[in-house]
């Protein structure tokens, strides 16, 4: 039995959904990571915060586009 096209959407977005927060939390502390060791004077921390907010902001964009499109119903 084939799962309706908006079902495949649906499991898709809850995967790209959990690998934007991996990456976050990866980003977040790999900050964090460099802020202990370079005593918080190195531009690498302020690159991964950097990244971190992008993805946070396209994950957001990202959700509001697939709920304006109909990809996300629901709770995701």
């Amino acid at each position: 039995m084939a799962l309706p096209v908006r079902l495949h959407y649906t499991i898709r977005m809850k995967y790209v959904v959990i690998l934007f927060l991996v990456f976050i939390i990866y980003s977040l502390g790999s900050a964090a990571y460099f802020m202990l060791k370079d005593n918080g004077s190195s531009q690498r921390m302020v690159r991964a915060l950097t990244v971190r907010v992008a993805l946070s902001v396209t994950l957001f964009l990202l959700l509001m586009a697939g709920i304006h499109f109909g990809f996300i119903t629901g709770k995701l």
